[in-house]
């Protein structure tokens, strides 16, 4: 008699059921949370469309690297922007298969389209009429300047970096928003991300330096000879290492807090970042500090 039990790999009338390939995912090793080392999900700040957030690879100079949520077909993208995920990280090659991630920056409807991309011109579009969408929509506002260059007042002085160079632990970073609107990625009770800034009041407060275009790595300073750093070194030891795993005091205090997104410094190089470097330190009001002292912008 034949068995009228169905296969686990078809329906109950022989058809063949839908296989899912599972998900690899990680612990992330350097973060006191539970934080998965997958995509995590987000939204540009300069066009409003989706993102994904990875590690980029496993060394331990790996930072954050921001990827179009979904894949595309080798044939389609440069061989230059191909990446891959394997086990929650991303690799910037390809891994010999017939689709691959690429970077969100490639795709970008507010940044200049790359030559190399042109293949990519529809799926451009398509993003830039979402962007379009959600601004008529009130759905998203995009970031003065779009992330490219900060307002400057009358006087071509800049008002505020719209991504500030930071350093702390003495190795310049990149920040991805004002230094006054970078949030605490650890999660509150509520099971939501903590609003509480970085610069909170009561906390020891950084200094904006004019400093030599030069990394921690010891480059050759670039033809413009200094630039505007929020210069962190001055704090505390553990003051710079709140600051680096971008916690407010409250969660520094709590390492087994869970964290919502993963911090969003990018190590600055002045060769790649060169749009983000200021010869002017910032103007207007400043936060006072501790002893209710305002910083002030210091030259060399």
């Amino acid at each position: 008699m034949r068995s009228t039990s169905s296969s686990a790999a078809r329906h109950w009338d022989g058809s063949p059921l839908p296989s899912h390939p599972r998900r690899l995912l990680q612990i992330s090793p350097d973060g006191a949370s539970r934080l998965l080392r997958c995509g995590q999900r987000d939204r540009c700040r300069e066009c409003g469309n989706r993102i994904e957030w990875y590690h980029r690879g496993t060394g331990p100079h790996r930072r954050p690297v921001r990827l179009h949520p979904d894949e595309l077909p080798t044939a389609r993208v440069p061989a230059a922007c191909r990446w891959h995920v394997s086990s929650g990280v991303a690799y910037p090659a390809g891994d010999g298969s017939s689709w691959c991630r690429l970077p969100h920056a490639v795709l970008c409807p507010a940044r200049d389209a790359d030559p190399a991309s042109a293949g990519l011109a529809g799926l451009r579009r398509a993003l830039a009429v979402t962007t379009r969408r959600l601004i008529d929509s009130g759905a998203f506002t995009p970031a003065p300047g779009s992330g490219r260059r900060a307002p400057a007042d009358s006087d071509g002085r800049i008002c505020r970096p719209i991504r500030p160079v930071v350093q702390l632990l003495y190795v310049r970073y990149l920040g991805s928003r004002p230094v006054e609107e970078i949030r605490c990625v650890a999660q509150t009770r509520r099971r939501e991300r903590c609003a509480s800034p970085l610069l909170a009041p009561g906390a020891p407060a950084g200094t904006w330096r004019l400093m030599p275009v030069t990394t921690a790595g010891g480059q050759l300073a670039l033809p413009a000879d200094v630039m505007a750093v929020h210069d962190l070194s001055r704090l505390p030891y553990a003051e710079q290492l709140r600051w680096r795993a971008q916690r407010c005091p409250q969660h520094a205090d709590s390492p087994t807090a869970a964290e919502l997104a993963v911090a969003d410094w990018e190590p600055f190089d002045p060769l790649r970042h060169h749009e983000h470097i200021h010869t002017r330190l910032p103007t207007g009001a400043r936060r006072p500090g501790p002893h209710g002292r305002v910083p002030q912008a210091v030259r060399p």
